[in-house]
This record gives structure tokens, sequence and C-alpha cells, in this order.
């Protein structure tokens, strides 16, 4: 009997290993960005442009964590906000920015994604950069999303009304935490130029002068991700040509707030 058992026992062990394994798997706690991703809840829109966005690795560089308290600046029709809903959960807070003209812009989209409180954890602002309001030390993270090269667009007809970057960045210096993030994507433009102009001509920003305007704000530059590098785009064309639209070269930027 006892010979039988010694001969069993590395059975039995290797049973013991795989129900704690199972066990470990039930208890462990789903992904938050992957559990906002797949939700059957998603607008059927928003899913169909996950292969062009890659959204799990964007937030995953975000570092985004359930009860976190999020801007999306610029944030239009609210695919990110979406996502920033989900994960933060009812612990958490998003900001879902937009001055009157992105709110005039995505106007539909907007009804339709918050349409009978669905994101209950989001609150709207809408107003101008030099209007905007925001807590002190009331963020843990922020981002913008192909919007931070509109801080300098100046368009001839006067539909987009005059914003200063330096402005935008010291209202959300002060609004972060200690340690706080703003992630910055972008189209990237060629070094040089004025800046209206090519946002004007192109909608892309050097990537040089979207860290130069976060370092002098007082942000260090904590690392850059190559999730939407796509080295066929040139630099030259306008990102809603048809031949390189949704397949721009994009910039990811992370900044953080240090304390003092």
């Amino acid at each position: 009997m006892i010979r039988q058992t010694l001969r069993n026992l590395p059975i039995y062990v290797s049973c013991l290993f795989l129900a704690a394994g199972a066990y470990a798997a039930a208890d462990k706690p789903a992904d938050p960005i992957a559990a906002a991703i797949g939700s059957s809840e998603r607008p059927a829109d928003d899913r169909s442009e996950d292969a062009i966005r890659q959204p799990a690795a964007f937030l995953a560089f975000v570092g985004v964590k359930p009860g976190w308290h999020v801007a999306d600046m610029f944030s239009a029709g609210g695919y990110y906000t979406e996502l920033l809903s989900r994960i933060v959960g009812p612990e958490g807070e998003v900001i879902a920015y937009n001055n009157p003209p992105y709110a005039s812009f995505a106007a539909k989209n907007i009804v339709a994604r918050y349409a009978g409180n669905r994101l209950s954890n989001v609150r709207q602002i809408t107003t101008e950069v030099d209007e905007l309001k925001l807590a002190p030390g009331s963020l843990d993270g922020v981002i913008f999303v192909k919007s931070y090269h509109d801080m300098y667009w100046r368009p001839a007809d006067g539909t987009w009304n005059r914003t200063d970057p330096k402005v935008m960045l010291s209202k959300l210096h002060a609004a972060l935490k200690d340690d706080g993030v703003v992630v910055v994507q972008d189209h990237v433009a060629k070094p040089g130029g004025d800046p209206a102009e090519i946002v004007d001509k192109l909608h892309r920003i050097d990537p040089a002068l979207v860290r130069r305007d976060f370092e002098a704000a007082g942000f260090k530059f904590d690392g850059e991700s190559a999730t939407l590098k796509h080295e066929a785009d040139d630099h030259t064309k306008l990102v809603f040509d048809p031949a390189i639209q949704g397949k721009t070269d994009q910039f990811i930027y992370r900044f953080r707030k240090v304390a003092r």
C-alpha cells in the first residue's frame, strides 16, 4: 500500500498544482483594458476602428487603471472617452473636453455616445481653452489623440478661435497630481517651418515642437511608443488624403508631472 502510494505521489502532486493553477486563474481579475476593448456594449463603429487605432497598446502606455481620474482633451465623438470610462470604473471619472468647434463637428456622435447616461462616470466640458477650469491636483492622466496639433491651428475663415498651448499646458500641469501623466499621439510633420501653416495645410505637427512645449511647461519627457509608426509615410501629405489616411506615421509621447 505504501509502495503504491509512493508510486502515485507525482500524479497527486501534479493534480494539486493543476487545481491550484485553475483556482488562481479563476480568482485573477480580468485585465481592465482588455475587458473594456472587448465589451459587447461598445458601438460597432468603434470596434471597426480598433485595428487601425491599436487601443490596447496605447492605453497600456498611458498606464490607466481603475479608479483613475482622466481627461480626454478634444475628445470629439469619444472613441477613447468610452474606453477610459470602462477602465476607470465607478470609482473613477473621465472628463470629455471639447471646445465649441470640436463639439459642433462631432455633435451627432456626442449625442449618441452619451444618450441615456450610458457612460455615467463621464463629465462633459465644452468651453474655450481660456475658460477651461480644472480642479488643482485632481487628475491622474490626460490624453491628446490626434488633436494637440489643433492648438496651433489658425484657419483663415475664423472657424477656430485662437488657442494658446502655453495656457492649456499650464492648466493641465496644475490639474495633474504629482507623478500624473500626459500622453500625446499625433501625426508626424517634418521639422521646421511655421507650425500654424503646417497644421493648416497638413494637420501634422513636429514631435520636437511638442516635446519643447511640454518641457517648457514643467513636464518631464517619460518615454515614447512606436505602436503607430509607419515608415511608408513621407510626412508630406494631408492626413485626410486617401493615399495615407489611416496609415500616417504617428508619434506617441508620454510626459510626467514630477513633484518639486
